[in-house]
């Protein structure tokens, strides 16, 4: 078998985009959704692979800055639409995608990389680790009474236009990127997505809607959602699907729950991603109401291992010498000694005796404070040579807030 692995030509999308989707089992997209994926793909960061004519693998990359710990803002390569079609499988093409990406994620100064996997299992073969977990919620608003913190009488709700309030939503949202690990500073046109709303995509439920939450008119949160209605012989037992919930701060975050508690003919309110350590399971009676299901979400890769852990700061101080594994990208192997904390880092080579192994991979997942070294290290994934080592690292590179990706890419 004879391919060749090169960038998409412009041409050449429409079909580079259809070989994805039908890979994944899906039909081609329609007009509308075609062209919102086509203004967020950068076309110059997509690649393939290609028999003869035929496409037959894709893979792309976005160009975000992720929020890591100490709020910065690091260059971060988000790789996605990767796909290979059922005849030309087991042949080494993703792993020649893989490696021609992070070659290009280095030359381009990126230090990170990341992605959402829907086979975790295959990407740790090539140094992704998963590094922040989501909270699904279903939440029973029958039995559960709607928060009702002081205050909330100030919060003026508006129902509105989802698309006439991108912009207010988009500028609360980027208000809140820094304040937490894993978030994602996205490039113009990425807002377009969360509103499209396409009947075959509702599940049933009615039309997206959206609410903004004022306070001294100033929008500091809002909700999208779509009620799906559930008509049972007992009564309605609708189901209030809620895409995206961001507020500034407590009090307008627990109106617009109050606001969502309320919507009559329901009976629970179900939202697919939340931070683990999200209030409002402690802003309730009852817990255990919430429906609460993790998964992880996030998966981070250290391109350049020194850049990366230099570019975030350290819950607490620390020096140790970490031995690297990294087969996949071997720039990457061998010892460094990581100093830093609070107020900044730096991560160099060392011909110091090692104190902790560990593969790249782990390091992803420790990377963004979502996985403690010491819960690796009970796993069998990290090594403590130098006895007391592991402990003083764990709590370094903890976080105050669980990292989270509020959506996908």
């Amino acid at each position: 078998m004879t391919t060749e692995l090169r960038a998409v030509r412009d041409a050449e999308w429409d079909d580079w985009s259809d070989k994805l989707d039908l890979a994944f089992g899906e039909l081609p997209l329609p007009p509308e959704k075609r062209a919102v994926r086509r203004a967020a793909t950068e076309i110059e960061r997509s690649i393939g692979v290609w028999d003869g004519d035929d496409c037959v693998a894709t893979a792309g990359a976005l160009s975000f800055r992720l929020t890591v710990p100490g709020a910065a803002g690091v260059p971060a390569a988000g790789v996605t639409m990767v796909s290979v079609q059922p005849t030309h499988r087991r042949r080494g093409l993703l792993r020649s995608m893989m490696r021609h990406q992070l070659a290009d994620f280095r030359e381009r100064g990126e230090p990170l990389a990341v992605l959402t996997a829907s086979e975790p299992a295959i990407y740790g073969r090539f140094g992704y680790g998963a590094a922040a977990l989501d909270m699904q919620l279903t939440v029973d608003t029958e039995r559960l009474a709607a928060p009702e913190p002081p205050g909330m009488d100030d919060v003026r709700l508006r129902l509105v236009d989802p698309a006439a309030a991108l912009a207010d939503c988009e500028r609360v949202y980027a208000r809140l990127v820094p304040s937490r690990p894993g978030m994602l500073a996205r490039l113009p046109g990425w807002e377009r997505i969360a509103v499209q709303d396409a009947p075959d995509d509702r599940d049933g439920a009615g039309v997206l809607q959206c609410v903004v939450a004022e306070v001294d008119g100033e929008v500091r949160g809002y909700a999208r959602f779509a009620v799906k209605p559930v008509w049972e012989r007992g009564g309605p037992s609708g189901v209030v699907v809620v895409r995206h919930l961001d507020a500034l701060d407590p009090v307008v975050y627990a109106a617009l729950w109050r606001f969502l508690f309320g919507i009559d003919l329901t009976s629970s309110v179900s939202l697919r991603t939340r931070p683990v350590d999200d209030a409002l399971p402690l802003l309730v009676a009852d817990m255990r109401r919430c429906g609460m299901e993790l998964r992880e979400s996030l998966f981070v890769r250290p391109v350049e291992v020194g850049a990366a852990l230099a570019a975030r700061t350290y819950r607490t101080p620390v020096d140790v010498v970490l031995e690297v594994a990294d087969p996949f990208c071997p720039w990457n192997e061998g010892r460094w000694r990581l100093t830093g904390d609070a107020s900044g880092a730096s991560c160099v080579r060392t011909r110091d005796e090692a104190e902790l192994a560990l593969s790249v991979r782990e390091l992803g997942s420790a990377y963004l404070g979502g996985f403690a070294l010491t819960a690796l290290a009970a796993a069998g994934r990290v090594q403590e040579l130098r006895p007391g080592a592991l402990a003083p690292a764990s709590r370094a590179f903890g976080s105050d807030v669980a990292p989270w990706l509020p959506h996908g890419f």
